[in-house]
């Protein structure tokens, strides 16, 4: 590689709080926010929204949506249509 054009590459956390689940990686994401790791180290931390540890491909597990709320919410704010 030449030297001076790619971004840093090094030990990066990735952590999912939903599943309460963290790993560690090697990264060019960049962070201003540090976690103290296993090691003792302190790394970049980037919060991630799913992971393996929450995606349902991987835990098998759907997630439930609250249709039912959201019918409710949307009828409170444009009415039932005309619906009896």
């Amino acid at each position: 590689m030449k030297p001076g054009i790619h971004p840093a590459y090094r030990p990066v956390v990735f952590r999912d709080k939903a599943a309460d689940f963290a790993f560690l990686t090697r990264s060019t994401a960049t962070s201003e926010r540090t976690v103290l790791w296993e090691d003792g180290e302190t790394y970049p931390v980037i919060d991630v929204e799913v992971s393996s540890a929450s995606h349902p491909f991987h835990t098998g597990t759907a997630r439930v949506l609250d249709t039912a709320g959201r019918v409710e919410r949307f009828e409170r704010r444009y009415g039932s249509g005309g619906r009896t």
